[in-house]
């Protein structure tokens, strides 16, 4: 098992801490002109069940 040699600064700790931050996620609006709705990138709209053009969810 791995075990540190060193104790480990606060100041390294915190530098490597401040990398564990969320971000906000990409939306896109519908390509489906009746719809509109936000949703994520590369993935079927949750409101109209379309993507790509085809309907591939049920609404």
């Amino acid at each position: 098992m791995a075990v540190p040699k060193r104790k480990m600064s606060r100041s390294n700790t915190r530098a490597r801490r401040s990398q564990w931050k969320t971000t906000v996620p990409t939306l896109v609006p519908c390509p489906n002109p009746a719809c509109g709705e936000l949703k994520l990138p590369h993935t079927a709209c949750p409101n109209c069940g379309q993507y790509a053009g085809r309907q591939v969810v049920e609404a």
